[in-house]
């Protein structure tokens, strides 16, 4: 089966709505390293709850990166019960694919989280990305892919991209503050050292559309160019 992305960077794969890197509490991390930014808890909710009506999926599956500190603390905590309590009550089942930093989440399934830290899923295996795994056709996220564009004013803007190849899907960040690695300069998960993605679509999530940017190598020729 193929899996089908959705403009709410998210990926639908038979009754299953796959998200990644939420990052949630990410704000607290950075408070403590004297940054402050607004809390996008409520605005990351309500989209992942406008996808849910509008999708109206059997299984939630997180694949990886719930939340963000490596250091679990009780503020991250109370974030986490309060996501599960607003998801739950639309899906059958959450399933969260441990990702990196989801270190201390095994009691979430106190609230009826499955914990998994790889999925099987219509043919895909789910992992975060971040090692690899034995496996033929995976979907992953880790790796907050995003391109570089010029605006009509010449301003340089990053943009989240989901990357659609044969054996590799993988999926752009869930968070706001993800701003996205640029793939057409750096890599990161070995997951797109081990698959070459320059065959992959670029897909690029823009209002209740997307955009499709042809083949990422093709991009990088385009873009070199300019």
């Amino acid at each position: 089966m193929k899996p089908v992305p959705l403009p709410g960077k998210a990926l639908r794969l038979g009754n299953a709505l796959v998200v990644a890197d939420l990052h949630l509490g990410y704000e607290v991390s950075m408070a403590r390293e004297g940054f402050y930014l607004p809390r996008v808890f409520h605005e990351v909710v309500a989209n992942l709850k406008k996808l849910l009506r509008a999708e109206r999926p059997k299984r939630l599956v997180i694949d990886g990166d719930l939340k963000h500190s490596f250091v679990p603390e009780w503020r991250e905590k109370e974030e986490l019960r309060a996501f599960v309590e607003e998801v739950s009550p639309m899906v059958e089942e959450i399933v969260l694919v441990r990702g990196n930093h989801d270190v201390g989440t095994l009691w979430l399934r106190e609230l009826g989280v499955e914990v998994v830290d790889e999925l099987e899923l219509k043919g895909w295996k789910l992992v975060h990305g971040h090692k690899l795994v034995e496996g033929e056709r995976f979907i992953i996220g880790h790796e907050h892919p995003a391109i570089r564009l010029r605006d009509e004013v010449g301003a340089i803007v990053k943009v989240p991209v989901f990357l659609m190849g044969e054996e590799l899907v993988v999926l752009p960040a869930f968070s706001p503050w993800a701003y996205g690695n640029d793939v057409l300069r750096e890599i990161v998960s070995p997951f797109l050292r081990e698959y070459d993605p320059a065959s992959a679509r670029v897909l690029v999530p823009v209002d209740q559309e997307l955009l499709d940017f042809g083949r990422l190598r093709d991009l990088s020729r385009a873009l070199s160019s300019i």
